[in-house]
């Protein structure tokens, strides 16, 4: 019971700092619209050119979700509003921080790719191995604009052993938001988001964006209706998710589990 109360904290905690970050930074909404038209115009104009293009639209990626991570460091440690100043100052930040994740990520997928295509179970296997990086590597984001890493496998190490820590705290709040849909929707889920590590930006809308079209599925809202809430939704939802992400990680990461019961039971 204690241990509940004190994860039940930990969460209330978590939440508040999120509302409170979000009334600072609710323009990252804004931006996160913003950012996605440039990942659009650069999928249209990269996708002729081939290789080269994959590069170009690599970079381009690396250059939104850094700015992303680092407009979503000011809202988690700032005090004061995001402003459009800061939207421009974002561009360049963690750039090379996510381009070394993305490129020791990119040679051992590639070869997963060629080696499933010729196995009758290679769908299969490869899904079960998304959802591996899926799990080991969430925190990612948060490691590289809260522990600031010098390297991609320290970035990778740090994920690896901050989820091993702390597992059951990490990935409750999202086992109760997508668990109702279904273990198919979480594998479904997890595949899509395991090849970019939470760093390939239009990834990194994915999981409101399909987890809010479930719910309003199930919850049988008219499809005309559920669209425009869904695309009026996702970028405000992302925000939401990764300001709670920040902060839970942020608490998590500078306490342990029995440090944190300790607090509630001496708090009784």
């Amino acid at each position: 019971m204690s241990y509940l109360l004190a994860t039940w904290d930990l969460y209330r905690s978590a939440l508040s700092a999120t509302m409170r970050s979000f009334r600072l930074g609710w323009i990252v909404a804004l931006a996160l619209v913003l950012f996605l038209g440039i990942m659009m115009i650069a999928t249209t104009l990269a996708a002729p050119l081939g290789i080269a293009g994959g590069f170009i639209l690599g970079a381009v990626n690396a250059l939104v979700i850094g700015a992303t991570l680092f407009l979503f460091e000011l809202a988690v440690k700032s005090t004061r509003p995001i402003s459009l100043r800061d939207i421009q100052e974002s561009f360049g930040k963690y750039f090379w921080d996510v381009i070394g994740v993305g490129f020791v990520l990119w040679i051992p997928l590639m070869l997963l790719d060629q080696g499933m295509a010729a196995n009758p179970q290679g769908a299969f296997l490869a899904t079960a191995v998304f959802f591996l990086l899926f799990v080991l590597l969430n925190p990612a984001p948060e490691v590289i604009y809260q522990l600031r890493h010098d390297s991609p496998l320290e970035v990778m190490k740090a994920s690896y052993e901050f989820v091993l820590e702390n597992w059951i705290e990490w990935f409750l709040p999202l086992v109760v938001v997508i668990g109702p849909l279904g273990l198919t929707f979480f594998f479904t889920l997890s595949a899509r988001l395991g090849r970019g590590a939470g760093l390939d930006f239009t990834q990194l809308l994915v999981l409101p964006f399909t987890a809010l079209t479930a719910w309003l599925a199930q919850l049988g809202v008219p499809e005309e209706l559920s669209t425009l809430l869904v695309l009026i939704c996702t970028p405000p939802l992302t925000v939401l998710m990764f300001l709670f992400r920040g902060h839970l990680f942020q608490a998590l990461q500078g306490s342990s589990r029995r440090q944190r019961l300790y607090k509630t039971l001496h708090r009784q």
